[in-house]
């Protein structure tokens, strides 16, 4: 807000002004109070200005009685896990009541860098969701594998004093800061000049080790396991977030723990949700939904989607229904089963009947786009030579990103080349560095996909996004690979030297600006395509499955560019084993 606007406000209240908008006959949701209250509100310049009763208004609305709800904010997302552009991402979700996110640009800036960053920023700016970030604490998450950049201590400050940068995002590397590592320290100092919040990431962290870390400053977590984890965080002082995406989903594990005497430490968030989930189940409104029906209080449960969150990040000028805050609100008909009727975002009516009104204006990402730097890439770089008939394997848990441990007996050439068994569920996964034209490639076993034949390959592999591959032969894999290079990034199907199914990435290989709908669409035929014609495991989801087969921070084992790590001893492995 400034001067002119509250003054505006002001004139409004004290009968010198018209409102622009009034919005009447209202059973407003006080967050403030856990109260409905029978009333009405009077807008101005984008801002509450107060009670419309005795104002006049140029635009009057009758609510009818319906529920008028606060804008919804999202305490933590990952707009590329979406696949949509910020924009696309905005006309998706704000028909869903959503208003704000705070948004950690992570997979971004590990293929970009401050490129990536820098492209958020512009491409969020100037459209109806209110996109704040998180600048990335852990680019990249290891050092065992190529990500795109290195962001240091130093990049960091470059950025932590622009506004809508609320702090420093997830800090994954929790042994760095409790054996106070010097580059962690200094991260962490960008956030302490400023003043600004640090967000965690300490699943099955207590005690001690729980203390230190919180005693460095980091004051969220979305990591949270168990409701018992849970209130231990939030007697510590750190904000909990519910989280219901499209993998991970924990609000009904969790809300056993929240209570009348930590609610206010509640939060809730997406982290990653992918736009099927988003069309068919909702953004952030899915996990309210579900709290709201195992019985958590609807206004409570609004609250904790709106005012904590807005007070968590010092987002003073929203989060409520109240004068001088942003008028980002919506109408429901019923708290039990909230579906917003009408949205407006800045006083300006955005969506209605869970449509946008108005695209959000694009922003091309020319400094984002073609991030594909293979070097020497053949199908030579796929050979898996193993020195005995025995072998280690990594072994999909169907539900999770967790993989265990296998040992698996095999089938060798003369050269010791790997031969696919089709009466074995065991296939090749290949990981091809695609950021720095190292020519970097390294391949290993995996089971339980349950692919007949062909390959899946996508260049969305957390965290550093390199190209990852699954498949029974070479050739296939090759094949999508080259066709991934080609567009530029995305997923892709490939069965006797057909393409069976791509979509399209063009923005840093993760994101796309087609519209949500048509993503769905494609991804839709896509699965149908995996399940059907190359009989992937249906226990599965076919890619998002393979995007976290090289994320090396979660058990046990993992394929990066630089070869088969162990994430439980934190050191590479050989692929053979003594027979």
């Amino acid at each position: 807000m400034n001067k002119d606007t509250a003054k505006a406000l002001i004139d409004v209240m004290m009968g010198r002004a018209k409102a622009d908008l009034a919005i009447r006959n209202a059973r407003i949701v006080n967050v403030f109070t856990r109260a409905i209250e029978t009333g009405s509100i009077a807008v101005k310049n984008g801002y509450i200005a107060g009670s419309a009763d005795g104002i006049e208004a140029s635009e009057e609305i009758d609510a009818g009685g319906r529920y008028l709800v606060p804008g919804l904010i999202d305490a933590h997302c990952h707009i590329e896990s979406s696949h949509l552009s910020p924009s696309e991402y905005s006309d998706a979700i704000v028909p869903g009541g959503t208003a704000t996110v705070i948004a950690d640009p992570h997979e971004i800036c590990n293929v970009c860098g401050l490129a990536g960053l820098d492209y958020m920023l512009k491409a969020s700016d100037k459209i109806p969701l209110s996109v704040y970030l998180m600048i990335p604490s852990c680019v990249p998450a290891t050092p065992f594998e190529h990500s795109g950049a290195v962001l240091k201590a130093e990049d960091i400050a470059k950025y932590i004093d622009n506004d809508r940068i609320r702090g420093l995002g997830e800090m994954m590397n929790y042994p760095g800061v409790v054996s106070a590592d010097p580059d962690v320290i200094a991260k962490l100092e960008t956030a302490y000049r400023t003043g600004k919040n640090i967000d965690g990431h300490a699943p099955s962290i207590t005690g001690a080790g729980l203390d230190a870390y919180i005693a460095a400053g980091i004051s969220t977590d979305h990591e949270c396991e168990t409701p018992e984890e849970l209130r231990e965080k939030t007697s510590k002082g750190m904000y909990v977030m519910l989280r219901q995406g499209t993998a991970c989903r924990n609000v009904l594990r969790l809300l056993p723990g929240v209570d009348e005497k930590n609610w206010k430490r509640i939060l809730f968030c997406t982290d990653d949700c992918q736009p099927q989930t988003m069309m068919t189940e909702g953004a952030l409104i899915n996990g309210i939904h579900l709290a709201i029906n195992a019985g958590l209080d609807p206004v409570t449960a609004i609250a904790m989607a709106t005012l904590n969150a807005a007070e968590c990040y010092g987002l003073r000028d929203r989060g409520a229904i109240a004068p001088g805050r942003r008028a980002d609100f919506f109408l429901t008909e019923t708290l039990e089963n909230i579906k917003a009727d009408e949205v407006w975002i800045s006083g300006n009516l955005t969506a209605k009947g869970g449509k946008i009104i108005r695209k959000a204006p694009h922003t091309a990402p020319e400094e984002v786009s073609g991030k594909m730097d293979v070097k020497d890439f053949s199908e030579s770089k796929l050979s898996l030579i193993l020195e005995s008939d025995k072998a280690r394997c990594i072994d999909i848990i169907p539900g999770g990103v967790v993989t265990g441990k296998g040992e698996v007996h095999v089938k060798r050439d003369n050269n010791g080349n790997w031969i696919h068994d089709p009466e074995e569920d065991v296939l090749k996964l290949a990981v091809i560095e695609r950021h720095h034209g190292t020519g970097n490639a390294s391949a290993c076993l995996i089971r339980g996909y349950g692919m007949k034949h062909g390959a899946v390959a996508t260049s969305i592999a957390h965290d550093s996004h390199n190209i990852i591959v699954i498949g029974d032969n070479d050739g296939d894999m090759a094949d999508a690979i080259r066709k991934l290079i080609e567009i530029g990034g995305g997923i892709t199907m490939f069965k006797d030297g057909k393409e069976l199914g791509t979509h399209r990435l063009e923005i840093a290989g993760l994101m796309t600006d087609d519209s949500a709908e048509s993503v769905v669409d494609c991804l839709e035929k896509m699965h149908d395509t995996a399940y059907e014609k190359l009989g992937i495991n249906k226990d599965i989801d076919p890619f998002m499955t393979l995007c976290f087969m090289a994320l090396p921070v979660i058990p046990s084992l993992k394929l990066t560019d630089c070869g088969l790590f162990d994430v439980d001893s934190f050191s590479f492995v050989s692929n053979s084993l003594q027979a």
